[in-house]
């Protein structure tokens, strides 16, 4: 269950999810020098307006996706309040696939699997890189890109995963459904 998982802080505290029963949860892998970066926007307008209605943001930079995080958490934390004064909390920089990636996510991948990158500017220059990376990438449950969201119920419930191509609209308007 979402709730049996920890994560670290970029500070080096544990974060027990169980401290988030009851609320909604969305968990997203990021990047500061990504094309999806400027995505902490809407992230960020969506914590300021749902946090007090039981919103919480569990952000996991990343650096397995184009070496698009290669800071250390300090640069990173500093980089996303100064563009886009991100209040939420980051998380320690982890590994989302692979033998290192957080057990969180391998919880998260059984869930909700890949069902594909919508239409997006960026969809077709995704799909060549994966096709040279990983001929079978349609059929894995791995995170793909940088900017992959799960959404996760007041039940603990992983409800929705959103690819970095989906519409933010789309993410709100699920976030929303939730609260």
């Amino acid at each position: 269950m979402f709730y049996d998982y920890e994560v670290e802080k970029s500070n080096g505290e544990k974060l027990n999810l169980s401290d988030y029963k009851g609320k909604v949860v969305m968990v997203v892998n990021t990047a500061t020098g990504c094309g999806f970066t400027p995505q902490y926007a809407p992230i960020e307008q969506m914590y300021k307006d749902y946090h007090d209605k039981g919103l919480e943001i569990v952000d996991i930079p990343c650096n397995q996706f184009g070496s698009q995080a290669p800071g250390s958490d300090e640069e990173i934390h500093d980089f996303c309040t100064l563009h886009y004064n991100t209040t939420f909390s980051q998380m320690k920089k982890s590994d989302v696939n692979g033998p290192n990636a957080l057990p969180l996510y391998g919880y998260l991948k059984l869930q909700k699997g890949f069902e594909g990158l919508g239409e997006h500017k960026y969809k077709d220059v995704l799909e060549d890189m994966l096709n040279k990376t990983d001929p079978d990438w349609k059929s894995s449950p791995d995170i793909k890109w940088n900017f992959t969201k799960f959404i996760i119920d007041r039940q603990g419930n992983v409800v929705k995963r959103f690819e970095p191509t989906a519409d933010m609209a789309e993410v709100e308007k699920c976030v929303v459904s939730l609260l």
